[in-house]
């Protein structure tokens, strides 16, 4: 199963990113996750402690490890054929709940000539983690709708469209689901999060029905993840008891339901 995680910036996708792979690695999957974030913080979520996060070098600002892939004797010719399962080997982490982290990052082409062989390796990378491997890959999403337009998880089983009971996350949520209706996703799913009461319910409840939205869960409001996301804690550390963090856990089970 491969599952991408998107939505606006700061509506909890690393949040529920992080949680459903440390519950699927709990159920005994092996499962790998990639932030594809520009500000990559997944790692954290997963465990890792701050000073190893921070030595984490994203794939896609390693200028050694892209040069070895595209780089030809002519300027300015990149190759277009070459391996990525050795990325993985070399540059993955192991987070403390079992999940493989990789952190992908995102190309960063204005001013800064061209990006084009760094473009190949990363939709190359991509394309064998969601394509090639049998294991369950979850991709937290850089946030937003444009990486829709490049096409980066245009192969996915399921997208999950993290929102809170904003308008504006509402609307990105729905040209979100309608580019990966567009690309092909069957299964594309709206997360409601961070849901204080009946009110924030029924604005989340409302716009996805008004709008033909399906709508999976919702992530009730909680204190235990703001704090443990305030100290640079894995909220997978309160999973007995913070109520946020076991209805995650619950998506997670609907969705190997739904894969079974």
């Amino acid at each position: 199963m491969k599952i991408a995680v998107s939505g606006k910036g700061g509506v909890g996708k690393t949040l529920v990113s992080g949680t459903l792979s440390g519950y699927f690695a709990q159920k005994g999957f092996k499962v790998m996750a990639i932030d594809a974030d520009p500000s990559p913080n997944l790692a954290l979520t997963l465990g890792i402690p701050v000073e190893e996060a921070n030595k984490i070098v994203p794939i896609s600002e390693n200028s050694e490890l892209l040069e070895s892939k595209t780089k030809t004797d002519y300027p300015g010719v990149f190759k277009l054929h070459f391996t990525v399962d050795d990325i993985v080997e070399q540059n993955g982490m192991k987070s403390p709940y079992g999940v493989n982290l990789l952190v992908m990052g995102t190309i960063k082409s204005a001013g800064g000539g061209c990006a084009c062989g760094a473009n190949a390796v990363i939709r190359e990378l991509l394309r064998h983690l969601i394509v090639d491997r049998d294991e369950i890959v979850i991709v937290d999403m850089e946030a937003g709708v444009e990486h829709m337009g490049r096409g980066t998880a245009s192969h996915v089983d399921v997208m999950l469209v993290v929102v809170d009971s904003s308008r504006k996350s509402l609307e990105i949520a729905k040209k979100i689901s309608g580019f990966a209706h567009d690309a092909g996703i069957k299964n594309v799913f709206v997360v409601g999060n961070r849901v204080r009461d009946s009110e924030e319910t029924e604005l989340i409840t409302d716009f996805t029905e008004k709008n033909g939205l399906s709508l999976l869960a919702l992530i009730p409001y909680d204190d235990t993840v703001i704090k443990a996301d305030r100290v640079g804690e894995a909220p997978l550390k309160y999973a007995q008891t913070s109520e946020g963090v076991k209805a995650i856990q619950v998506i997670g089970e609907k969705l190997l339901q739904d894969r079974a």
